[in-house]
């Protein structure tokens, strides 16, 4: 039997690169200073929580599935190091996992990863309306169809280099699904419960008319991880 460690995550500003002052314009906009400042407070507990969790088990041999990573060996490492040292947490504990034997693996399709944000490039950073709505009606076409084609190929991709008796950790967003794609020889440990890692994200926009469920979730988000990663979520 193979087990994967299965992290649905919230991305950092970090992450975004580029994209990083356009989204967080957007999102003081959209919410206010103060919404803003909380939100991204919990995410930042959120990584504690999730990087006490590995801190905690030994990770030696260990298989690392990172969402977006198009390579490994020396480019892959180079990735990692890169966005650890712009401060991604994610990539933080990538790294530190790494450090303790881990083993990257290339987990994307570059032609996928490239299309996805070339959209959301486009989207981020049209300045007439015109070219907003555009973009947007772009990449709402193009959103499911790109989602679907990287879900697919990450499971295959864990299919195929994840052997018997070992044991993969995957860094993958909320809004993924790749559960259901993947066989039935691989057993899926979820630390954290992706539905409501999505709920939170889907709830941001509108968390003061959802103030009570919205604090609920974040208040699961940054909760200690207490479960043993062989427990298996089905």
């Amino acid at each position: 039997m193979r087990t994967l460690i299965y992290v649905p995550v919230i991305h950092t500003s970090a992450d975004l690169g580029s994209l990083a002052n356009d989204v967080a314009k957007r999102g003081i906009a959209d919410l206010g200073e103060d919404v803003w400042a909380k939100h991204k407070a919990v995410v930042e507990k959120f990584w504690d929580a999730i990087s006490a969790y590995f801190d905690s088990i030994d990770v030696s041999g260990m298989k690392i599935y990172q969402d977006g990573m198009i390579a490994d060996g020396a480019v892959g490492q180079r990735i990692v190091d890169e966005s650890a040292k712009q401060g991604s947490r994610n990539y933080e504990l990538v790294a530190r996992l790494l450090k303790r034997g881990a083993v990257l693996v290339k987990t994307e399709d570059f032609k996928l990863v490239k299309e996805e944000r070339d959209r959301l490039v486009a989207l981020t950073q049209a300045r007439s309306l015109v070219q907003r709505f555009t973009a947007y009606i772009r990449y709402m076409l193009a959103k499911g169809r790109l989602l679907r084609k990287r879900d697919e190929f990450i499971a295959k991709r864990i299919d195929e280099s994840l052997n018997q008796h070992e044991v993969g950790i995957i860094f993958i967003g909320a809004y993924h699904n790749i559960k259901k794609r993947l066989p039935g020889s691989i057993r899926v440990s979820e630390i954290k419960d992706s539905r409501k890692v999505k709920d939170y994200q889907m709830l941001l926009p509108f968390c003061q008319k959802h103030k009570e469920r919205f604090d609920e979730l974040g208040r699961y988000l940054i909760s200690e991880v207490d479960e043993p990663f062989y427990q298996i979520k089905k």
